[in-house]
């Protein structure tokens, strides 16, 4: 009996070559949105990734464009409260939502950016997928329940990828996985496969970029 939730599988050739095509192309910074009216035009196909703070987002966002300082990591969790978007190639947006969960930001800063990643969720008709970045020393926390939810309430198709996976033994990690099943099992807008990665060993980046190529 297959589990709810498998884990992705490594990509065919074909597959394989077409995300490595898509990311080969030039990654750049396109602009930091802090209001919907500044968003870019719908005229390419967009993925976006939401994660709670030191989840490790902008490291894979990194890791999967090939660059070292794309997105850029803050030392204070909370402290990047934009809406970041990145071209990759001439097709797609990357796009790099504020890391959730952090204590230290105003309540009105938080009010504001939760009212404005709700106005992008439900508004943006080129969003193909999300990315939920669940770090998997952790599983997921009430904040990432939260996300789910609105993704949910959003009709967002979204996909847990789990980070840090090689921090994690094999017997810690598979109960960190039925954790992350049992709470994905609650959503109807999740994704049924679980991408796992480790940045750091470049591990199940090329799943991770076949999967956003083969988007339509």
């Amino acid at each position: 009996m297959q589990l709810p939730f498998p884990l992705a599988e490594e990509p065919d050739d074909i597959t394989r070559e077409k995300g490595r095509m898509l990311f080969a192309a030039e990654s750049q910074f396109l602009k930091g949105v802090v209001a919907m009216d500044g968003l870019p035009e719908a005229d390419r196909l967009e993925v976006c990734f939401a994660g709670r703070s030191n989840v490790g987002k902008s490291t894979l966002i990194n890791a999967l464009t090939g660059t070292k300082a794309l997105a850029r990591a803050s030392n204070t969790p909370g402290r990047t409260q934009e809406i970041n978007f990145f071209t990759q190639g001439a097709t797609h947006y990357l796009v790099d939502l504020p890391g959730y969960g952090y204590a230290n930001a105003p309540l009105p800063v938080v009010e504001k950016w939760q009212r404005l990643l709700k106005k992008y969720l439900s508004g943006r008709a080129n969003l193909r997928r999300a990315f939920v970045l669940i770090d998997t020393r952790h599983g997921v926390k009430a904040v990432d329940e939260e996300i789910m939810t609105l993704l949910d309430q959003s009709a967002v198709t979204f996909q847990v990828v789990m980070t840090k996976a090689d921090k994690v033994k094999a017997a810690e990690r598979d109960k960190i996985l039925d954790q992350v099943r049992g709470a994905l099992s609650k959503h109807p807008a999740a994704y049924p496969e679980i991408v796992l990665t480790s940045s750091e060993k470049s591990e199940g980046i090329e799943t991770l970029r076949a999967i956003i190529a083969g988007l339509d």
